[in-house]
């Protein structure tokens, strides 16, 4: 008999109490975060689904035989595919899913829903062997009511077929090999169950009501002494009988303090839904800002006469105004929003699991962006993960919503349906987050009929009934004078198709895309385009066109010299990505595929304040040396820092340069520092000959009123000794749900740490324990070739918490190779209650080859090899003397 497991967990605290021991970042589940003692349960639907690559018939009947599928977790992106993955080389077709389970009797009686967050392409959803939902589009929730197709006291089978090919019937629309993204496919996001009882608040996506249904929370008269937050919430009584009750509100500050409290006496008659609109007054409110990110916990309850809670949820909210007034720019709060906001494009995509990232990874990639001082975000192009529209709210990044579309337009009615209907579902999903700045309803890029902007600007509208809804539209585009901001490039910038010389008093401007400057659209060279491990040179190329090139073209600095009309502007692109038309990924990010920074990176993050301050993300003064100081490193250094002043020294006790920002109210916060001739390969080369390495290093001390603030220090690597290991966490805990992972990181490094960046080697990786390797070498994720001196792995719980070991070592090992190293991280247990199979799960593969396993090194192996190399530290001294003896000095004498 197989074993169904329901896993339950006893509810967390409100987050004003974890907070200062956890500080882990939580996720909303539906559009809402669950309430302790409410009714309404969630559970995680996304262990141990059996999977089909191919078409097959009758696979939704509950007696097909599965048995031979593979057995895998959401999310899930169909396949593993190399770190660059572009060109078509992912799959594209049909696609089948099932999940057995047996339901727990404790939820019978309740409504059930199912919610998938999204399912790539077109999809049917079946339980039982019944279609209970066809869905179009890959970006949107798809959720049915399970209720009544629930069979208790036995197995039930869920069935989803998917179909991520070609399709110019709904958007995106666009055939892959012509496309700037990739769509990848599977159910690549969470798949949810909600119970509740049977009067219940609705879901606003579920119910497909103009401005309805759900909870909707919007905001009227913003200021430092008050603000107005409307409420507007939908109940439904799928009772037979009549319900009186109350929707109570309670709104809480950080800190658990209450501070508006309200209730609303309701009836709704049986089979029926009522919607029902409040105020609360908020004095003295503590605003949300990308500086502040203040959030709220609103909690709302539905209680019957009696005053027991029937259902009920919270949902954190930001109390801010948001306003684009033409030539005074754009206003938070109620006052002028001091300089420019600047950020980035995102794609969705990691390395090697395509689209299909965990919650902590959307969170880690916000921190990232928001670390570096990016304040708004562009979700290119396409509705994104409702978990990064929640570190988004956390974090204080602003976000640009975009409806999913990208340079296609289909003159079949049926098509442009769906981008309506598309637009209602976004601007439903998204409404109540703080971080959402400006709604883009238009298709990106794309030449569409005369009167179709004006119909996505008053889909928004009407969905979005409330103050402080505002809509942007490329500025050269059809329908362009129904927007009252339009994407442009500024007057002294330039380098895309859309920019103007006629400024409307009356629309504020911004640039959506800027950086990318191609030679032309089918080679694709660019200085902006550059991978991490092409290097220095690169590398110093892209930073310096991205803050200010010797050309005229859009960059940090044209943006900081825009009138108050252009508020800012967005980088393509956050990170690299993988592209359906083009053979090689998009190279243009600050980061790479996995998040590795490159020096663009470092550049940004010296443009944010130096003000040190308490928040989730990094703030504060920084200084960054861009140099490896390797014998073709540049003898210029380059440094970027926020500081007024930047000390270099070269060789300790050496000569010391010192630059001093110039107090200019205009042009980019902090230009890049460079220091002539401050480095020199052949000192370097004297000191070594002398045994004299540990004075060779660079040191930029940052200085504010004459104190130093930061400081950091690169010492050239000498040989390759030893394997690194890290985890790339940004502090979150890897939690064993089946689905999480954590990018783990081994570098090449000399004996002091000290990363060996010009490096050919391959890194394999062994594990062992409650966790598993994503991909293998058939996409080399496993072993894995050293790239700038690293090797990313991404490493996966299982459902089980506890330890995790990882060995990092050379592919091919010897005596005189570098030592091996390992790291040991733990899972903690899971969030969520899971939904699962317990023999399904069994047969979820680790990913990583028997023989890696059986391999694994035990611990007097990794010590032999330590002792190994202490003794070759020896025998090498006498190779190094017979070499300096009979090497240069020799060759000097016999001239």
């Amino acid at each position: 008999m197989k074993k169904s497991i329901f896993i339950f967990l006893t509810l967390l605290l409100p987050l004003c109490l974890q907070a200062a021991e956890t500080r882990q970042p939580e996720f909303s589940t539906a559009g809402f975060f669950r309430l302790e003692n409410s009714g309404r349960e969630v559970y995680s639907m996304n262990p141990a689904w059996r999977f089909y690559k191919g078409a097959l018939n009758g696979a939704e009947a509950i007696a097909f035989n599965d048995k031979d599928w593979a057995v895998v977790s959401l999310p899930h992106g169909i396949e593993y595919l190399p770190a660059e993955a572009s060109g078509c080389v992912n799959y594209q077709g049909e696609i089948w899913y099932r999940k057995h389970f047996t339901p727990n009797n404790a939820l019978k009686g309740k409504k059930l829903f199912l919610h998938f967050e999204a399912i790539m392409g077109k999809s049917k959803v079946f339980v039982n062997g019944k279609l209970l939902k066809e869905h179009f589009g890959g970006y949107l929730p798809v959720i049915l009511d399970v209720t009544d197709a629930i069979d208790w006291g036995k197995e039930n089978v869920i069935a989803v077929w998917a179909d991520n090919s070609n399709d110019p019937n709904y958007p995106p629309g666009k055939a892959q090999d012509v496309l700037d993204f990739t769509y990848f496919g599977g159910i690549y996001r969470d798949c949810w169950l909600i119970a509740h009882n049977n009067v219940f608040i609705t879901d606003p996506n579920y119910e497909n009501e103009v401005a309805g249904g759900g909870l909707f929370v919007a905001y009227n008269k913003v200021s430092d002494a008050s603000a107005e937050v409307l409420l507007k919430i939908q109940v439904r009584n799928a009772e037979k009988r009549s319900f009186t009750g109350v929707v109570e509100y309670e709104l809480q500050q950080p800190d658990g303090k209450q501070v508006a409290f309200l209730n609303d006496k309701i009836t709704v008659k049986p089979g029926k839904a009522i919607s029902t609109s409040d105020k609360l007054l908020v004095k003295n409110p503590l605003l949300w800002s990308p500086e502040s990110p203040t959030l709220y916990n609103l909690i709302v309850r539905i209680r019957d006469k009696e005053g027991n809670v029937v259902d009920g949820y919270r949902r954190r909210i930001g109390i801010r105004s948001i306003e684009f007034k033409g030539s005074d720019g754009f206003w938070l709060n109620g006052k002028p929003y001091e300089n420019p906001l600047i950020g980035a494009n995102r794609h969705q995509d990691f390395a090697i699991v395509g689209n299909a990232l965990a919650n902590s990874t959307h969170w880690r990639d916000a921190k990232k962006l928001r670390d570096v001082g990016l304040k708004v975000i562009r979700n290119a192009h396409c509705p994104q993960d409702p978990a990064f529209m929640d570190a988004c709210d956390e974090l204080g990044l602003f976000i640009i919503d975009n409806t999913p579309g990208w340079q296609f337009w289909n003159d079949a009615p049926i098509f442009g349906q769906r981008v309506y209907n598309d637009i209602r579902n976004l601007v439903r999903r998204d409404r109540n987050h703080a971080c959402l700045w400006l709604w883009e309803p238009i298709l990106n890029e794309t030449w569409y009929p005369a009167d179709f902007a004006k119909n996505t600007r008053d889909i928004v509208d009407e969905e979005y009934p409330y103050p402080y809804c505002y809509s942007g539209c490329d500025s050269e585009a059809k329908g362009k004078e129904h927007f009252p901001v339009r994407f442009t490039h500024p007057l002294n910038g330039g380098g895309g198709a859309y920019s103007t010389n006629n400024m409307d008093p009356k629309i504020t401007y911004f640039t959506r895309e800027w950086g990318d400057n191609v030679d032309d659209w089918s080679s694709h060279n660019s200085p902006s385009r550059v991978a991490r491990n092409w290097g220095e040179y690169p590398m110093l190329i892209q930073a310096q066109h991205y803050a200010k090139p010797p050309y005229h073209y859009t960059s940090y600095d044209a943006l900081y010299r825009t009138s108050r009309q252009h508020v800012g502007g967005c980088l393509w692109h956050s990170f690299d990505h993988q592209r359906g038309y083009h053979p090689d990924p998009f190279y243009g990010g600050l980061m790479d595929v996995y998040r590795q920074p490159k020096y663009s990176y470092y550049m940004f993050m010296a443009q944010r304040s130096p003000e040190k301050q308490d928040r989730l993300y990094e703030t504060g003064p920084m200084v960054y040396i861009a140099h490896e100081m390797t014998p073709f490193s540049p003898k210029d250094v380059t440094v970027y820092s926020n500081c007024d002043q930047v000390r270099l020294t070269y060789i300790r006790d050496g000569k010391s340069q010192t630059y001093t920002k110039e107090n200019s109210k205009e042009g980019m916060p902090s230009p890049i520092i460079t220091f002539k001739d401050a480095y020199d390969f052949m000192k370097d080369k004297a000191l070594s000959r002398q045994r004299k390495q540990d004075q060779v290093y660079l040191l930029a001390e940052g200085l504010i009123d004459g104190k130093v603030v930061a400081t950091h220090k690169v010492s050239p690597a000498r040989r390759a000794e030893k394997l690194l290991l890290w985890v790339d966490n940004q502090g979150v805990n890897l939690e064993a749900n089946g689905s999480d992972f954590v990018t783990v990181v081994a570098a090449v490094a000399d004996k002091n740490g000290n990363i060996k960046r010009l490096n050919n080697y391959t890194i394999k990786f062994q594990i062992e324990g409650e966790g598993r390797i994503l991909g293998n070498a058939d996409v080399m994720a496993n072993p894995v070739p050293v790239r700038w001196g690293t090797a990313p792995i991404l490493v996966q719980s299982t459902l089980k918490p506890g330890k995790i070991k990882i060995t990092a070592s050379v592919l091919f090992e010897g005596s005189q190779m570098p030592a091996s190293t390992t790291l040991e991280l733990e899972t903690t247990p899971t969030t969520f209650p899971l939904v699962y199979n317990a023999d399904e799960a069994q047969k979820i593969p680790l990913y990583t080859e028997t023989k890696n396993r059986s391999g694994l090194k035990s611990h007097s192996e990794l010590e032999q090899e330590r002792v190994q190399k202490a003794k070759n530290v020896e025998k090498l001294k006498e190779v190094e003397r017979q070499q300096e003896e009979f090497g240069e000095q020799h060759n000097a004498a016999s001239k």
